[in-house]
């Protein structure tokens, strides 16, 4: 297909070349020397000797330039080109012999000298960088030509010690084209040679400029069901297209394939089609959607004719009837033909409907731009009234994507009415105020904050206000006198003296102003000839559409306002400002070193790469982390009667996608898959020929004859390498042919061929022959990048990668621990642009770059040394939204965009890991699991081949070993290491004994998160904002064990400042309940993963994760559930957590008030949220400000006490036995009942006393446990609890030695 892609694309351009040859040859002659004086206008100038005519470049006429005067607040020069050329350079000059230059300006231009058109590079509008002096020429290439005859130079920075001054040239080509005009109701027919044309291949290419949101571009159809549409539709180009699909011929549901925005702009736009069969490129402008279109066959059959700029039959079967496009066409070529050429020159393959016209006539619909929610405001005086009829009426257009904002205000007369229209929640509220603030309301449209053009009339010239919003029904305000405008109509917003704001001014667009039907000039008010105005741009609409393309991934909602946007990553299983980040780790082994257990997990084993999330199940229960991904055929499957000319095919489909998998048999250690077989008659390779009877295809749907515990390309089975196959002639044991069963089971391993997509059967067909198989789930283990490590020894070097792929988005992370105060961890160049991260001081990471905009900063320090030798986290990313710096657990840093867009990152050296480009200020220390945008670099092999770099990392906690449990964190010592309990619920040497304390029904811990502190400021340019900080992504993980025997029962609750809460209850049948509440408009999240008690005297393990929406949720070892939640929303703002009796609470809730205030009475054991474990704050830190213990709270042992109930139990059921058998045994064996029941006594008496003693040495031992946990922390130097430098990938802090 992208060979097809390609030639389609090789014959558009031959297509294009043929028709702009000229356009594009030898584009850079000066077009302004030549020009006459009355091609020069401008804002103002200082005197006749500055004029604009004086500023051509390289000319000394009159004082050497142009200079506006001093007052100017808007200075601009413009340029008339006299007739539409193809731009590709600027130049500018300061004044000459002055101090009078322009360092930086903005460039617009326009077809007509009304309607101009920002200059925007990279989605953004570009500034271009002018003068130092006033004698060396600047020229700036444009990135893209543009087509215009206008042009307007608007500076922006000046020489502060100077004046303004400026001199010009613009370096272009003629352009010459053909253009057609249409007025709605006019067309181009070109009609075919035969009956119908069918193709396999198009190519349509025109330009077009519309003030229209609405109009159909290109139509055409065929009666066995093809057509083709373009229409613009809302302001974007539609597409619709069909080959033989006679389904949808005469359905109104036809799904078209839309691009672009705001094309109603009265600006030229561009257009390609291509189509080869089925495969489908729609650009317009400089964004492409590629999509297959729908129906049976390959070619388009299109029956007549083609129709340009109409549907001129709208009666015709089969078609829908759209509004004509009303606008200019230009250059427009049906597969190689010049349609608009044909139609100038009359010639018959072209019939023309209505009055198209060969020139393109345009109106003059001038607009101004509202740039400020604050202070933007048009004043504008009442107009004489109508001599027939009093009061006034107000009618103009506007386009905004703001939901709220100020439209007009105006004072009416007699005092104290006022009249206001505003957008308020996206409609039109028309509000008439009177005395004591008495309202009269009227509300029109909905969603007006759409971005398109809406009409807006207001009329009070009769005992009602009428509100009218484009074609909509009108609404109406009653009134008792006649009530006229006092003073001005303040449109978008108010003065401060005059009136006041409602809410926001008006942010956006309005134009065709008319005040009791009288027209107002906008150009007369830019001029302050009529009016007063603050905050707006003239003569141009600065409306843009920040959702395109939309910049928000992985399926992302983008939703924009007049000066930003944001993104919905609900449900995309992806977080942050542009749903970049994923929020599932890459591995099951991830999740192991997060302290998680066995259970079904997501995981994004391409982290913030395109793949997407899937779910596996993680088994934990060995010291290696197995991933199992299943698949659809689980039972064992039986085959007989087939043969090699029929065989039996079984595709197996698996739970995850093809690339998914690849990606995690590619990222583990060991792949391995069991394949149970068992035959009977029926072989596998004993053939004359040596043809394999069965074989499997791998992943790439290549065919395998090996079978388990064999080497690939040998056709035997495990028997034969472990030499006892039941027939040693043969290499397996099937091929023995024998009529009992036999057996070929093994497993294969080599992972480049794995997993197995279909089994293939040829040889049951013969009398008693049979098979039966079994493919079992693909199970890998190990992740061989998350320990992928080099350490550098020489200040010198460093590790070269290609050039960071990073020009829209790119995220970073890796770890590093080290002894130096400073060093580079990575750097790339490009010409002006670079980025770079590095340990800036011992306690300091920073993030810095330049796209453009100028050098920016991003900064974190920590209140701890990070040169400690212990693994740290870093991770870096930029997007088109913000920049951001994460370390360890430190708050996020941010930096925002410009408002203006932000400009693309032009990157073009190597990656430089380890020092600077120039091979200075070099990293000493280790560096791994180095990740750019989802891709693990493999840092060791790089380092075999660099001196001064070596691979892997010394000490014995850099491997991937567990040597601690449980979260605990290896501590690099000089003999050895130790393990650091202080992040995990458990205690010991390797933070494997549980934690536990008995509860009573008055016993409660509470423990209250405390506030980040705060880290150092942010220096950044003045394009960027204040930084900001940021909370973590939506995820919970709690773990905890208990035993009870009463219900219901206050487990854990987790309560937020913002009303939020989480609560783990036992119900009144003692069933465990969730509940979520993350949105207090809604309704809360409440499950039950089982229905029978768990206040049954009998230890039981929670585990409950959440990762955005999805909660999974494990009881025990065989209880697992995942619930989709209502809500993705992150915990703002944690206020505590309590375990037992919750003294008060904010829900009125009836079961978890009644669980609440019930407490829970039993043992509770390692308890952990997220990164707090508050049963060992309890125990630890009595006297901390962060924990609150109210009751009784006994250190105890939940494994212990279970296993004595377990034991009494047992005990108590073998008594009652032997005492039923004794009664049942009759009277003739009453002695002997009386010396058993002695004997019962005696044990019974005994079991007491064994208790007793078992309790007295029992808490001997957990008093001795305690001790050692107290001094477990205490000789790891008294770290708190929330230990903010842990990682949230790894919670495993290493030292490096």
């Amino acid at each position: 297909m992208d060979l097809l892609l390609q030639l389609l694309r090789l014959s558009t351009l031959s297509v294009f070349s043929a028709a702009f040859a000229a356009t594009h040859y030898s584009c850079n002659s000066p077009l302004v020397s030549i020009l006459p004086q009355s091609s020069f206008q401008s804002s103002s100038q200082s005197s006749i000797s500055y004029a604009a005519h004086n500023a051509k470049l390289n000319r000394r006429d009159g004082a050497g330039g142009w200079s506006p005067m001093v007052t100017d607040e808007e200075p601009w020069l413009q340029v008339d080109l006299r007739e539409q050329k193809e731009v590709t350079a600027v130049a500018t000059q300061g004044r000459y012999d002055s101090s009078d230059w322009v360092s930086r300006y903005l460039l617009l231009y326009s077809d007509t000298g009304q309607a101009w058109t920002q200059y925007r590079q990279d989605d953004s509008i570009w500034r271009f960088v002018g003068n130092m002096n006033s004698e060396a020429v600047v020229q700036n290439k444009l990135s893209h030509s543009v087509r215009t005859r206008f042009l307007r130079f608007v500076p922006l920075d000046w020489n502060p010690s100077g004046w303004l001054g400026l001199r010009v040239e613009v370096y272009g080509c003629s352009y010459k084209s053909d253009v057609a005009d249409f007025d709605g109701r006019s067309s181009l027919l070109y009609r075919f040679n035969q009956k119908s044309m069918s193709t396999v291949k198009d190519v349509i290419s025109l330009r077009f400029k519309s003030c229209q949101a609405e109009g159909v571009l290109l139509h055409g159809e065929g009666q066995r069901g093809d057509y083709i549409t373009l229409e613009l539709h809302r302001g974007k180009l539609a597409l619709y297209l069909n080959l033989d699909n006679t389904r949808l011929r005469f359905s109104s549901s036809r799904v078209a394939i839309t691009v672009g925005s705001l094309l109603d702009d009265q600006h030229w736009h561009s257009v390609v089609i291509e189509r080869f069969n089925k495969q489908v490129n729609l650009t317009v402008d400089s964004h492409t959607q590629h999509f297959q279109t729908k129906g049976e066959g390959d070619s388009l059959e299109v029956d007549y004719e083609l129709s340009f700029g109409g549907i001129p039959l709208p009666g015709k079967p089969g078609t829908f009837l759209r509004k004509n496009f009303h606008g200019c066409i230009e250059n427009l070529y049906y597969n190689g033909i010049n349609i608009i050429d044909l139609a100038k020159r009359r010639k018959p393959q072209i019939y023309t409907v209505g009055n198209v016209t060969f020139s393109c006539s345009w109106p003059h619909l001038v607009a101004c731009t509202f740039l400020s929610s604050s202070s933007s405001f048009l004043s504008l005086p009442a107009a004489a009234p109508s001599a027939l009829m009093a009061g006034f009426s107000v009618r103009f257009q506007f386009r905004t994507w703001n939901p709220e904002g100020l439209l007009l205000s105006v004072q009416l007369s007699p005092e104290p009415w006022r009249l206001e229209l505003q957008i308020s929640s996206s409609q039109l509220l028309l509000t008439l105020y009177s005395l004591g603030q008495q309202r009269s309301e009227a509300s029109a449209g909905h969603k007006v904050n759409d971005g398109l053009w809406h009409s807006v009339s207001l009329d009070t010239r009769s005992l009602q206000i009428t509100l009218t919003l484009d074609s909509e029904p009108t609404s109406t305000i009653e009134k008792w006198e006649q009530l006229e405008a006092r003073g001005s109509f303040y449109f978008g917003g108010c003065p401060p003296a005059s009136c006041q704001n409602p809410t926001l001014a008006f942010q956006g667009c309005i134009r065709l102003i008319s005040i009791n039907s009288q027209p107002i000039n906008l150009s007369h008010v830019q001029q302050r000839l009529l009016g007063n105005y603050n905050g707006l741009q003239f003569d141009t609409c600065n409306i843009r559409d920040r959702c395109l393309p939309n910049p928000c991934e992985h399926g992302g909602q983008c939703w924009q306002s007049w000066s930003s946007f944001s993104c919905n990553c609900s449900g995309t299983g992806y977080s942050g400002a542009t749903c970049h980040s994923s929020i599932y780790e890459t591995s099951c082994t991830a999740y192991k070193l997060m302290g998680s257990s066995s259970g079904f997990y997501s995981i994004d084993p391409d982290g913030s790469g395109p793949l997407g999330p899937t779910e596996v199940y993680c088994n934990m229960t060995e010291e290696r982390v197995w991933t199992v991904l299943t698949h659809n055929i689980t039972a064992p499957v039986r085959v007989q009667g087939s043969s090699l000319q029929n065989p039996h095919i079984m595709m197996l489909n698996y739970s995850t996608s093809a690339q998914q998998m690849h990606t995690i048999i590619m990222g583990s250690e060991q792949c391995q898959q069991e394949v149970v077989y068992s035959c009977r008659k029926s072989r596998l390779f004993n053939t004359k020929d040596g043809r394999p009877l069965s074989w499997w295809l791998d992943q790439r749907g290549e065919r395998r004859s090996y079978w388990g515990g064999i080497l690939p390309g040998v056709q035997q089975c495990s028997c034969s390498l472990e030499e006892n196959c039941i027939d040693m002639n043969y290499f397996c044991n099937c091929d023995a042919d024998k009529g009992s069963w036999a057996n070929d089971t093994g497993v294969l391993s080599y992972k480049d061929h794995l997993p197995v997509r279909h089994m293939v059967i040829g040889d049951t067909n013969r009398t008693g022959s049979e098979a039966i198989y079994r493919i079992g789930p693909l199970r890998c283990y190990g992740d061989k990048f998350m320990w992928n490590a080099v350490s550098f020894y020489q200040e010198s070097s460093s590790l070269l990668f290609p050039t960071l792929q990073a020009e829209l988005t790119c995220d970073i992370s890796f770890y590093f621990k080290t002894s130096v105060p400073s060093g580079v961890f990575l750097e790339n160049l490009g010409h002006k642009d670079f980025i770079r991260v590095e340990l800036s001081s011992p306690s300091v990471v920073t993030f810095s770059f330049d796209m453009g905009n100028g050098p920016a900063v991003l900064a974190v320090k920590s209140h701890l040394p990070l040169n400690d030798r212990q693994w740290h986290y870093v991770r870096v990313e930029h997007n088109v939204k913000e920049a951001s710096l994460q370390v360890d657990q430190l708050p996020l840093r941010f930096l925002e965009a410009p408002a203006d867009g932000q400009h693309r990152l032009h990157l073009n050296n190597q990656l430089f890991v380890g020092a600077t480009a120039s091979q200075q200020r070099g990293f000493l220390g280790c560096i791994r699991t180095l990740t750019v945008n989802g891709v693990i670099y493999d840092l060791e092999e790089r380092a075999k081949m660099t001196p001064g770099v070596s691979p892997g990392c010394p000490g014995y906690c850099s491997s991937s070993s567990s040597l601690c449990h449980n979260r605990g964190r290896c501590v690099e010592k000089s003999s050895g290491y130790t393990c650091d309990c202080s992040q995990s619920a458990y205690g010991g040497p390797t933070c494997k004994e549980e934690v536990s304390v008995s509860f009573d029904t008055e016993s409660s811990v509470t423990f209250t998160f405390q506030e980040p502190f705060s880290v150092m400021q942010n220096t950044s340019s003045q394009a960027y904002s204040v930084s900001r900080e940021s909370s973590s992504r939506a995820r919970e993980d709690m773990a905890f064990s208990f035993i009870t025997s009463y219900s219901p029962a206050m487990l854990l609750t987790v309560s937020t400042f913002s009303q939020q809460y989480i609560a783990v209850i036992l119900a009144r049948n003692g069933s465990l309940q969730i509940w979520y509440h993350l949105q207090t408009h809604r309704k809360q999240d409440v499950f039950s993963p089982i229905l029978s008690s768990l206040a049954d005297r009998q230890l039981h393990h929670i585990r409950i994760h959440r990762e955005g929406k999805d909660l999974y949720v494990q009881i025990d070892q065989d209880v697992h559930r995942k619930y989709t939640m209502s809500s993705d929303a992150e915990l703002i703002l944690l206020r505590s957590l309590t375990l037992g009796k919750v003294i008060r609470r904010d829900s009125s809730l009836d079961e978890v008030a009644e669980a609440g205030s019930r407490g829970f009475i039993g043992c509770l054991s390692s308890v952990q949220f997220n990164h707090v474990a508050p049963l060992k704050a309890a125990l630890l830190n009595r006297g901390s400000s962060l924990v609150t213990v109210r009751g009784p709270l006994v250190q105890s042992n939940c494994g212990a006490l279970a296993d004595s109930i377990t034991s009494h139990n047992l005990r108590d059921q073998t008594a009652t036995a032997d005492e039923d058998q004794e009664q049942h045994s009759g009277d003739t064996r009453n002695n002997v009942a009386v010396i058993a029941g002695v004997s019962i006594a005696v044990v019974f008496i005994t079991l007491c006393v064994l208790a007793a003693v078992t309790r007295f040495l029992y808490r001997r031992q957990a008093q001795r446990s305690s001790n050692s946990i107290t001094e477990k922390e205490h000789r790891h130097g008294n770290r708190t609890e929330i230990h903010l430098h842990n990682s949230p990938r790894d919670d495993m802090k290493e030292y490096y030695v």
